[in-house]
């Protein structure tokens, strides 16, 4: 239906607002953290990007 819609679509704004917030907050602090030099930039960011991901699909569990 037209509202189920309009949640969803209104639900996967704020998930994405929410996973982008919080790799701005991570990327914040791995600035000032010792990352090894080949890890910098793309790289660590990739290994952040699965964690969080794998965070979310173990979230997704509790909700069923």
């Amino acid at each position: 239906t037209f509202i189920e819609n309009v949640a969803f679509g209104f639900g996967g704004g704020v998930g994405w607002f929410v996973a982008i917030m919080a790799m701005a907050g991570i990327r914040t602090r791995l600035r000032f953290s010792n990352v090894p030099e080949g890890l910098k930039g793309p790289g660590i960011t990739m290994i952040i990007t699965g964690f969080m991901a794998l965070g979310f699909m173990g979230g997704a569990g509790l909700a069923n």
